[in-house]
């Protein structure tokens, strides 16, 4: 980034840096601790007119992707680049599109860069309710930004650890494992880097024989195909989704949905017709506490939850 921008950026603490924002002509946002603040040269602040500006966000994409355009432009015709450590930039520009398909993105005017983070223990809950005696199909979903990714690598890395199973991520933006150089994920675990899901499915089931497959934002017919073709073959899915309507959910083969509500909250858990296991309430996932929180028993008996 520029000088300015990474000066002020380094006078953070960078474990609650989520987003950057960076706009042509205009105040940087951050989003930091959670809240959506301005950068100035001193961190951050609720003051736009002290705050650093961007003056040309395609100088410092262009620098992320290390001068060579070639090699992104794939991913750019997604409108997005993985840069090492699964830092993902979101482009904003001028869409040049053939044949109904975007070819590339020219006049560059903002990228939103988000920073991943390897919370370390943050899917204990969920892997307690579902996977601690025995290994389901899972879907998370929210809206994005409620650390889906982050609780999907957490889990893949705990399953990793305590089921001598062959684990397979098929890891469409390199967000997951953050790329060659990324995250150690466990010593089970193989992965496959910039796929399309239904392509590499079914082509790596045969190759790398796993027994779980991991992968995110699952959307289209051709991702849910995907997962069914998995399911076909006597394999666990693990994965992640933007949907939230039930009805799309409800046609993907899954166990168990864990619709994501918050940082730090807990998920709710609802089974493969949509009944509930688990419902939300104020829970610390890092801690050991749940208030007003609901799980059912055998039988339908709805209790509270004392974790």
């Amino acid at each position: 980034m520029p000088c300015d921008i990474l000066s002020a950026i380094k006078n953070l603490n960078e474990n609650y840096i989520s987003e950057i924002r960076l706009r042509k002509g205009q105040p940087v946002i951050i989003e930091y601790k959670g809240e959506y603040k301005y950068l100035c040269g001193f961190g951050v602040t609720d003051k736009a007119d002290i705050a650093a500006i961007c003056r040309d966000p395609s100088e410092t994409l262009y620098r992320a992707m290390d001068g060579s355009v070639y090699s992104f432009s794939e991913q750019i015709k997604e409108g997005f680049v993985t840069v090492k450590g699964g830092i993902r930039i979101g482009i904003a520009g001028e869409y040049v599109t053939e044949n109904g398909r975007v070819k590339t993105i020219k006049n560059v005017t903002s990228l939103n860069i988000r920073i991943p983070h390897n919370v370390t223990g943050c899917g204990c809950f969920i892997y307690e309710k579902l996977l601690k005696n025995g290994l389901s199909s899972i879907l998370l979903y929210s809206s994005p930004g409620f650390g889906k990714t982050t609780m999907l690598r957490d889990l893949i890395s705990a399953i990793s650890r305590n089921y001598k199973i062959n684990i397979l991520v098929l890891d469409v933006r390199n967000e997951i494992s953050g790329g060659s150089e990324g995250y150690n994920l466990g010593e089970n675990v193989d992965v496959i880097l910039s796929c399309d899901k239904l392509v590499s499915m079914q082509n790596v089931i045969r190759a790398m024989k796993p027994q779980l497959i991991a992968t995110d934002e699952l959307y289209g017919d051709d991702d849910i195909r995907a997962v069914k073709y998995a399911k076909d073959c006597g394999i666990y899915t693990l994965a992640s989704s933007h949907i939230c309507s039930r009805a799309i959910l409800q046609k993907m083969p899954f166990d168990y949905y864990v619709r994501l509500t918050g940082i730090d909250c807990k998920p709710e858990i609802y089974d493969k017709n949509f009944d509930i296991v688990c419902d939300s309430g104020a829970y610390n996932v890092c801690g050991r506490s749940a208030v007003g929180g609901k799980e059912k028993e055998n039988g339908g008996v709805q209790r509270t939850l004392r974790i």
